[in-house]
């Protein structure tokens, strides 16, 4: 496989590339028309198509004789169960699971709204949703009543899918008051609440009126078919930060999104149908929809879904562990996990205890990974570690390198080189593209490849505003970047406020809203600083408003208490800094990139459009005081 042809074709001859790719597939009714657009001239792949992602990831393996095959399994540490499910299996509970959601009224182009923990019902969840054409949007379970109550007012769901619990290590997190407390706030009343209960204590004092118990629902229910959808009709929505600090409401497309599954599996992945496939991601992420379901189940590959941390549950072997028992060929995981196992047993002692002979190759995503955490993966694992970049909005990986053959070639540091599809650019701020080894802005030319997102959910102004409007014909990815003479790209990180805490994509701004909303608060600047082990974490720098009397001690646990409540633990904000003033430019911008410069310890350039240079020195010397006093 020439991965240069490969790339070639598929950038100058788009449709024929693509249709081809699309064959890999099965479908109802095949498209004639392969690339379109919609009314905003925005691109569709194959929208005269039909067809059915439920059936391609369970029914298809079963008519093709594989029934038999193992296609999910539950490992929890947590709770001390491990599960299997055949592909048989999973049809039978999902199609039932289908015809409980259609005896509630639920019909093709409904939405519905999964709350749940990493437990095969998310799974069967999703993919009963799929069946019947019922777009779903899944919430990490980790998220707090007000993101749960944004995702509901925003997509109306007529029904909400949850479970009684979710367990972080050796702590119940109950659900239901959170799930409870947000069908209060929302605007919109949810028809219908069905609930799985995981039986994890006696104590049912939580279950409140109303409620549908999830197994009776798929005992006393008919099995269903799958329903034939347009590939343009939306599979799921997907909500990430958004710089307004109002989620967006990401919309995927089936067939587009089904063929680059496809795609990625067999050639950035280079998995073969039948072998293990294991992406350690939350299924409220992107990674866990991609690659912990549709990829891995479109592909015919065993896919686990694990329960648990990778250091805590029981040490930090658990990964190896879970590699050697079940068989993994390949694995995804974010470059925190690695870091925090090997700042558990940086000699490795613990890898030796297993059996790691067909593990080939490990996929590293969410954010960057340093060079360190490389040498140590090379050195104790000696398998391929592979760093790549992608984004909710595209669905599957924009760089990277195509590891189906052995030609390919890792430069560490490096996100790769564009994948097929997308023809990306680095453009400076005036639209011209510049010559290898200057940063500028990663960009997308039209059309993007199948599975890119539809849109944003009813809300188109805000899809061509975010993503298509700074530069016509382009997609804008927000990101910046550097390219070499060999086409290998680097990311330099995000040019907007969102930030990346352990491979989550979180909200400055959103944060910041929640800090200013305390009483004594007058404005602040919340900003993402380098952290070994996540990557980023959120550091607050807080002016208190004049006279007021609270200690600085008191607001600081105020702010980290009320951005826990408001967005949840995996917001990781921890450190709140009063100072007398914040930078700003003469305009009154608050300078966010020189406080997370200054905090960081890092060498800068004083801005020229700052409006007191003094200003510095005083923020200086506070950081100093405060790293003094907490011994961060």
């Amino acid at each position: 496989m020439n991965t240069d042809i490969l790339f070639k074709q598929s950038i100058e001859d788009k449709e024929a590339f693509w249709k081809e790719q699309a064959e890999a597939i099965q479908w109802f009714q095949f498209p004639k028309q392969i690339l379109s657009t919609d009314q905003n001239n925005y691109p569709e792949w194959f929208s005269d198509g039909q067809l059915n992602m439920c059936y391609l990831c369970i029914d298809k393996h079963i008519e093709d004789g594989f029934g038999d095959q193992t296609a999910i399994v539950y490992d929890s540490p947590v709770t001390h169960q491990k599960k299997t499910y055949t592909f048989k299996q999973a049809q039978e509970e999902i199609s039932k699971l289908a015809g409980g959601l259609s005896s509630l009224g639920l019909q093709k182009g409904d939405t519905a709204v999964i709350y749940m923990p990493m437990i095969p019902q998310t799974l069967f969840a999703m993919l009963a949703c799929a069946r019947i054409g019922v777009i779903h949007n899944v919430v990490f379970g980790g998220f707090a009543p007000h993101e749960l109550v944004v995702r509901i007012d925003d997509c109306k769901p007529k029904v909400l899918i949850t479970a009684t619990a979710g367990v972080e290590i050796a702590k119940r997190i109950p659900y239901l008051p959170l799930v409870e407390k947000a069908i209060e706030l929302a605007q919109d009343k949810v028809d219908h609440i069905v609930v799985y209960n995981r039986k994890l204590t006696d104590n049912q004092d939580e279950m409140f009126d109303g409620l549908i118990d999830y197994e009776e629902l798929v005992q006393k229910s008919e099995p269903v078919d799958c329903v034939s959808v347009e590939s343009t009709h939306p599979l799921y929505l997907l909500y990430t930060s958004g710089t307004t600090g109002k989620p967006k409401g990401i919309v995927r497309d089936t067939g587009g999104y089904a063929t680059a599954m496809k795609f990625s599996m067999k050639y950035v992945y280079g998995v073969e149908p039948g072998e293990t496939y294991w992406a350690a991601s939350d299924f409220g992420w992107a990674v866990g929809h991609s690659f912990s379901v549709y990829g891995p189940l479109i592909n015919r590959n065993t896919t686990i879904i694990f329960e648990g941390k990778p250091i805590m549950t029981p040490d930090a072997g658990t990964f190896w562990r879970i590699i050697s028992e079940y068989k993994v060929s390949v694995m995804f995981t974010a470059p925190t996990a690695i870091r925090a196992i090997k700042k558990e047993d940086p000699n490795g002692e613990l890898v030796k205890k297993y059996d790691l002979t067909h593990f080939r190759k490990q996929f590293l995503a969410g954010e960057r990974c340093d060079v360190a955490t490389l040498d140590w993966f090379a050195e104790h694992i000696g398998v391929p570690a592979i760093d790549h970049w992608w984004q909710t909005e595209s669905g599957w990986p924009m760089l990277g390198l195509l590891t189906s053959g052995e030609d390919y070639h890792i430069k560490r540091a490096s996100a790769g080189k564009p994948i097929p599809g997308y023809d990306i650019k680095i453009f400076d701020e005036n639209g011209l593209e510049l010559d290898p080894h200057h940063e500028g802005y990663l960009v997308i030319k039209l059309p993007l490849p199948p599975g890119a997102m539809l849109g944003i959910w009813k809300d188109d102004e805000r899809f061509q505003s975010s993503y298509l409007s700074q530069y016509n014909g382009y997609y804008f990815s927000g990101d910046g970047a550097i390219q070499d003479e060999d086409g290998y790209i680097f990311i330099t990180g995000r040019v907007d406020d969102v930030i990346n805490v352990a491979g989550h994509r979180l909200s400055t701004s959103e944060m910041e809203e929640i800090v200013s909303s305390h009483p004594d608060v007058a404005e602040c600047a919340v900003v993402g600083i380098d952290d070994d082990l996540k990557g980023q974490i959120p550091f607050a720098a807080v002016v208190l408003k004049n006279g007021s009397t609270v200690s600085e001690e008191k607001v600081e646990k105020d702010i980290i208490r009320m951005v826990r409540e408001k967005i949840g633990a995996v917001a990781f904000l921890k450190n709140a800094m009063i100072v007398k003033r914040l930078p700003k430019t003469r305009s009154g911008k608050i300078l966010r990139k020189l406080i997370r410069t200054l905090l960081d310890g890092k060498e800068f350039q004083i801005p020229s459009t700052i409006d007191d240079e003094k200003i510095i020195e005083e923020i200086q010397e506070k950081i100093r005081e405060y790293r003094g006093k907490t011994g961060n």
